[in-house]
């Protein structure tokens, strides 16, 4: 897809890694207290624009996404840590988008729809909130519910404003574009019919693993379901850095094992809720625990080896600490008896992960994240 527009100019944008804070404590330090609250703003605002949609059950799927998605837009918000001058800006971008994600994702999965075309339309959305002056159109023109009151696409010119004033934007724009169509392509199959969605869903995902040596088909696919990587590379933007060379170790580092890290940490601790309901959880693909915990190892051993080469290695390390201990810490771990496996993946991970568990498990009790 091309780049339908042209944003900053060589006068701001640099090819100098921004300041990270220095150290895992400022990083802590600076994301509780200044951008949690924040993050609690901007999500009671949106919550008042779900409002306002017309129809019962598009209200209904926006309110519950807010309500219990509410932790991806607060881990998210870390990037926003680094922005210097365009924190907020950074922060506002990564909220809405976010949203958009956690909202759709709900659309697809809890309103009773399995039509792929629907799903496709719908998140049409998230490629207009990349592209500043691209044409909107009808995103439910062939969903079931309608009537939104503008909620969709308020959220995606939040996105479009806050694009606007990055100055490295038009640099990263590719990748992100890539990014977002494998995160679309996840969404749309892995919403299909039952009967269907596993052997469409791998096939995709095995169609990709070409460039990713030694990746299973379900990492493939859980590493596209994360939206890090595309918060790593606003941030690049929102930093005015545009060089090749960032972008790529990014992209390197992030897809797939940060990314990928992320979203099966997400199904680990969801394992005993999907089997109940029945659901799509792409850790049940491994053989036994046993391939599923040396799988979590590798990726873990990756994440922080990759993160460790970065730049911003001081900020991507603790990315991959926070991680680890904001899934970890959650309560569904003691509900389904996972301590002792936990302990095993905390310590991979190094010590630096053990104090970063343990605050988080303070900061759940402080902020109230479920």
């Amino acid at each position: 897809m091309e780049i339908p527009y042209r944003l900053g100019t060589e006068d701001n944008i640099t090819n100098t890694p921004p300041s990270y804070c220095g150290r895992p404590s400022g990083i802590l330090f600076n994301y509780i207290v200044h951008t949690l609250p924040r993050v609690k703003k901007l999500l009671h605002r949106w919550e008042t624009e779900a409002c306002r949609c017309e129809d019962p059950e598009l209200r209904k799927q926006a309110l519950a996404s807010l309500q219990h998605k509410a932790f991806h837009c607060q881990g998210g918000a870390v990037y926003s840590v680094s922005c210097g001058q365009l924190k907020d800006t950074t922060l506002r971008l990564i909220i809405a988008y976010q949203t958009i994600c956690d909202y759709l994702d709900n659309l697809c999965d809890r309103a009773g729809s399995t039509d792929e075309k629907a799903f496709e339309r719908l998140h049409r959305s998230l490629f207009d909130a990349l592209a500043p002056g691209s044409e909107s159109g009808d995103y439910y023109a062939f969903y079931p519910y309608r009537g939104d009151g503008g909620y969709l696409l308020k959220l995606v010119n939040e996105c479009r404003f806050c694009i606007e004033q990055l100055p490295a934007y038009s640099a990263v724009y590719p990748e992100l574009i890539t990014l977002a169509q494998w995160y679309a392509d996840l969404q749309v199959k892995k919403h299909l019919a039952l009967d269907c969605r596993e052997q469409v869903l791998r096939e995709w995902a095995e169609q990709n693993l070409t460039a990713y040596p030694g990746v299973l088909w379900q990492e493939f696919a859980a590493a596209s379901g994360s939206t890090l990587a595309v918060f790593a590379l606003f941030a690049l933007a929102a930093n005015g850095i545009a060089d090749r060379k960032s972008r790529d170790q990014i992209l390197q580092a992030y897809f797939p094992w940060i990314c990928g890290l992320h979203i099966l940490l997400d199904y680990y601790i969801d394992q005993e809720e999907d089997r109940r309901g029945g659901d799509l959880n792409f850790t049940f693909y491994y053989a036994s625990r046993d391939e599923m915990l040396n799988r979590f190892r590798i990726f873990i051993n990756q994440s922080c080896a990759a993160a460790a080469l970065l730049p911003s290695a001081v900020f991507d390390g603790t990315v991959v600490q926070g991680l680890l201990a904001m899934y970890l810490s959650d309560k569904k771990v003691e509900e389904q008896g996972l301590q002792q496996q936990v302990n095993l993946l905390v310590n991979e991970a190094g010590a630096g992960t053990r104090k970063v568990l343990n605050l988080c498990r303070l900061v759940r009790r402080t902020f109230l994240i479920s």
